[in-house]
């Protein structure tokens, strides 16, 4: 990503809040748990693979958070 000339990068991430962050975790478990449903359900393996991997980098993340 390029960064506008003279603004730190680092003041760029306090855009973005811990809600935003915990909502899109969750959002991304519910849409990975669909994925598994419709792949399975479609005989698609690699969407129910895809949705296998979301739904776990999402409940990594939540489990990581609460700890």
């Amino acid at each position: 990503m390029r960064y506008p000339e003279g603004v730190d990068p680092a003041t760029l991430s306090a855009l973005q809040s811990d809600g935003m962050s915990l909502g899109t975790a969750v959002y991304s478990l519910l849409l990975g748990a669909a994925m598994v449903a419709a792949g399975l359900i479609g005989r698609q393996r690699w969407i129910a693979f895809w949705g296998a991997s979301l739904s776990a980098a999402s409940a990594a993340y939540l489990i990581a958070l609460a700890l």
